[in-house]
């Protein structure tokens, strides 16, 4: 007997875990239903908002007053609601939406969140949406919708490249049909399909046909300049119209203009290297933008020449008077944290070579003992090989009067020496003087359309500044001076090169018509035009430029670990520098965007 209940009791157990079995597959055949239908609705939702369908839109929330909404303002109720304000508020320009997850929470209701990107006009936004997903007698309906912008800085979803030929910066082979990973921001992997798995769930974007090489880096631009004669009153005086208080006001309540020009032009990090206190604040204000290249910044310039464009109560000149003075100078700039201490050893005729050698050093003396990088202009030979002697960590100038020889090699060499060679500011100066004394136009060398259109206006009004600009025989002499000084330019890079000493690219942006941004181009394809190869000024532009900022350790090539900082050319890079103006997507922190994209970003600043 006590068997048979033994049995029986053995056949209720089995029994109950056989139905609790079914049930749970029940259950979970249920939920993966759920969820089907759920992503059904979501796909529907985010595809009429692509299409800009307000019917197909709307269709998909829940037709009632307890349809919920929430935002930073609170949570609205009702669907009569949530309809008006659709109807009264425009479609973005542009709509991305990234990175769908699902989880069932319930028979018939799934909750969901994706990742968003909207722009309307030059406004930005990102951040996360959410959604409840509800089973009704009409169909899956939206029954509660939020978004919420995330903070500055919020890594875009990860996203992998595929099929691209990759360029990643760490030597001279390119990987065909290749994959980059990019996670959190950076560059999780790089480098061939069987090399770099793409794990499942991450989004995948096809590039094939197309050349993925780092992001560009501008190793010598200054924000306080605006690429005209505004900025530099000491070219054409036209304070008279633009007052130099105003400019500079202007310039640095907005560098969202000039971030936009430098991001749509392929440049995602900049170095400024000398200006106003207020540029190291754009270190900070740069780095978590994804609009925005990442900078850093040298703050005021120490000098041998006693300039007088500075404001009444803030100096981008600090002057070299003293031993002293460069001391005190270099301490002012460590205090404040930059990231260099700039100098600009500049001599005149009647200048003592000697007695401004001293202050040099001294302001070199003093950087080094606090680990300061001293990067000097010096476009003279003998100026140069001083500031070696001193300990120059970069030139940012060529030397443009006379042939480098074996000293300055051998100092370079020994330093370390970073030489920057900045070919074509020069003739900028140049073009502006002619359209001011001949009242033709000044052409504008921007292939995406990334300059604003203040800027523009700017550069336009060179042809009526006929009054103001060099009588034809000067300009003449002009001409022939800048041409000279081209030549030696362009034979001094490629001595250094030989001499295997490291190149960066960079501008001088911000002096007359080197625009921030586009002028990249320009310089590189005259590095090329030098006799350096494609792959030279490309790695001159990448790591070289990195380098040169002090950030070789996360940016200048696409390895793991570093930023995510990239362009996508449509042109191969390795054949022509000026295929590097085939630029279709720039990715900056993880996050794509079109070139023609970022050029409809590029605002006109509004006016004081």
């Amino acid at each position: 007997m006590l068997d048979v209940i033994r049995r029986a009791s053995w056949i209720v157990v089995l029994a109950l875990a056989c139905t609790a079995m079914l049930s749970s597959i029940a259950a979970a055949r249920d939920a993966a239903s759920d969820m089907v239908a759920a992503r059904a609705a979501f796909d529907r939702n985010l595809d009429a908002i692509r299409k800009k369908d307000r019917d197909a839109y709307l269709a998909c929330y829940l037709n009632a007053e307890t349809l919920a909404r929430s935002g930073p303002g609170g949570m609205l109720l009702g669907y009569e609601q949530h309809a008006q304000q659709s109807s009264d508020s425009p479609w973005p320009d542009l709509f991305e939406g990234k990175d769908l997850k699902l989880v069932p929470v319930g028979p018939g209701i799934v909750y969901g969140t994706y990742r968003y990107r909207v722009v309307y006009g030059i406004d930005e936004h990102s951040g996360l949406s959410e959604r409840i997903f509800l089973e009704t007698p009409a169909g899956w309906k939206i029954a509660m919708t939020s978004a919420f912008d995330a903070p500055k800085g919020t890594p875009p979803p990860p996203r992998a490249l595929t099929g691209g030929t990759l360029w990643d910066g760490s030597g001279d082979a390119v990987v065909r049909d290749a994959v980059v990973l990019m996670r959190g921001g950076a560059i999780e992997c790089a480098g061939s399909r069987a090399g770099c798995a793409v794990p499942d769930g991450v989004e995948t974007m096809d590039v094939s046909g197309h050349w993925i090489v780092p992001g560009l880096i501008d190793a010598h631009v200054h924000f306080g300049q605006t690429g005209w004669a505004d900025g530099r009153p000491d070219a054409i005086d036209v304070r008279d119209l633009f007052p130099y208080e105003t400019v500079q006001a202007d310039l640095r309540a907005d560098p969202e203009s000039r971030f936009r020009a430098y991001l749509c032009s392929g440049v995602t990090s900049v170095f400024d290297v000398g200006g106003y206190p207020w540029t190291w604040d754009l270190r900070e204000r740069a780095e978590n933008d994804t609009m925005a290249p990442r900078v850093a910044a040298a703050g005021p310039l120490l000098t041998t020449l006693d300039h007088w464009l500075n404001l009444p109560a803030e100096r981008q000149f600090i002057h070299l008077s003293s031993e002293q003075a460069a001391r005190d100078g270099v301490r002012y700039l460590a205090a404040a944290g930059t990231d260099a201490a700039k100098v600009w050893f500049i001599v005149r005729p009647e200048n003592d070579f000697e007695a401004l050698e001293k202050v040099v050093r001294a302001a070199a003396s003093e950087a080094a003992s606090r680990k300061l990088p001293m990067i000097v202009h010096a476009t003279g030979l003998k100026e140069a090989k001083s500031a070696l002697a001193a300990g120059a960590r970069m030139l940012v100038h060529s030397v443009d009067d006379l042939a480098v020889d074996d000293e300055f090699l051998a100092n370079a060499r020994r330093n370390g020496t970073i030489y920057c060679p900045t070919l074509t500011v020069l003739r900028g100066y140049l073009r502006m003087f002619e359209s001011a004394a001949t009242g033709a136009p000044a052409a504008v060398d921007d292939p995406h359309g990334c300059v604003d259109a203040r800027t523009l206006e700017r550069v336009a009004m060179s042809a009526r500044m006929k009054e103001k600009a060099p009588q034809l025989e000067a300009l003449a002499r002009i001409a022939e001076r800048t041409k000279q000084r081209e030549r030696v330019m362009a034979e001094n890079l490629m001595r250094v090169h030989a001499a295997g000493i490291r190149i960066a690219m960079g501008t001088d942006a911000g002096n007359p018509l080197t625009l921030h941004g586009p002028s990249v181009h320009a310089e590189m394809e005259a590095m090329q035009a030098a006799g350096l190869t494609p792959l030279e000024v490309l790695r001159a532009a990448t790591s070289g430029s990195a380098a040169a900022m002090g950030r070789d350790e996360d940016l200048g090539t696409l390895t793991k670990g570093k930023k995510a900082d990239l362009i996508i050319l449509s042109a191969d890079p390795m054949a022509d520098a000026r295929n590097l103006r085939s630029i279709r997507w720039v990715v900056r922190g993880g996050e794509i965007r079109e070139a023609r994209e970022l050029a409809a970003a590029a605002p006109a600043a509004p006016p004081r």
